[in-house]
């Protein structure tokens, strides 16, 4: 499995890659949803207002079974996880979607690479959606528990060694978030490609079907996981300890 994106060119040794103009087709197209709803709010919805409450008030009671209060600010970062992740893995199984080449230069030498390849199969990227998720974890743990209750999580000064042995544990299980967090992402979509590549391969028409389906809903599931494990450990870490 290919972790490193291709590299498309490069602005001011910048390298441009293909992931990153996935990503960028993926902001256009979330930025534009918005602009086309915000425009069409209505108190007689149509289906695509219908549609787009029904994610935000599934999202937005969730969150408040779980957290309770805390909802109003978890919410946003649950929210804004998923849709990115969605659209990003959604775009990525239009038949097609990897079949427009680029010619690149690599190394003295023109090759043909894939102009787009799904943003979600970066490990750049879903590391930088694990740690911010983590970072902001740790920053509303600290702003709404204190920092003693924090830090008590990870050091205690009691006499019982199980304490000491048990913040080591939580101290490693924060580091195996981000790993856990990236590669379940990473891995599923980039392994999700190469079926669908495979599948092309061998027959365009008809074949490739089911496994187009498989995708989506392997897509839906993904957006779907990371959004609610960053709400359940915001909910966990911004509830003092006990």
């Amino acid at each position: 499995m290919q972790i490193k994106p291709d590299m498309l060119f490069s602005i001011a040794n910048f390298p441009v890659t293909n992931t990153i103009i996935a990503t960028i087709i993926s902001d256009i197209i979330i930025i534009s949803f918005i602009l086309i709803i915000s425009r069409a709010i209505s108190l007689k919805p149509n289906s695509i207002q219908n549609v787009t409450e029904v994610v935000i008030d599934y999202f937005m009671e969730t969150t408040r079974e779980i957290a309770g209060e805390r909802a109003s600010f978890i919410y946003p970062w649950v929210l804004s996880f998923f849709i990115f992740i969605l659209v990003s893995n959604l775009i990525a199984q239009f038949p097609g979607f990897e079949s427009i080449t680029f010619k690149a230069s690599m190394s003295n030498s023109h090759i043909k690479v894939p102009l787009l390849k799904a943003a979600t199969s970066d490990l750049n990227l879903t590391l930088a959606f694990a740690v911010i998720s983590v970072i902001l974890t740790h920053y509303f743990s600290i702003k709404y528990t204190g920092i003693k209750a924090y830090f008590t999580r990870f050091i205690t000064f009691r006499v019982f060694p199980i304490f000491l042995f048990v913040g080591i544990l939580e101290f490693s299980n924060e580091i195996t978030k981000i790993i856990s967090f990236s590669f379940r992402l990473f891995g599923n979509i980039s392994s999700g490609e190469k079926i669908m590549e495979t599948m092309y391969n061998i027959f365009s028409f008809g074949l490739p079907l089911p496994f187009m389906l498989l995708e989506i809903l392997v897509a839906i599931i993904q957006a779907m996981i990371f959004a609610m494990l960053t709400m359940v450990f915001m909910h966990i870490m911004t509830d003092k300890p006990h």
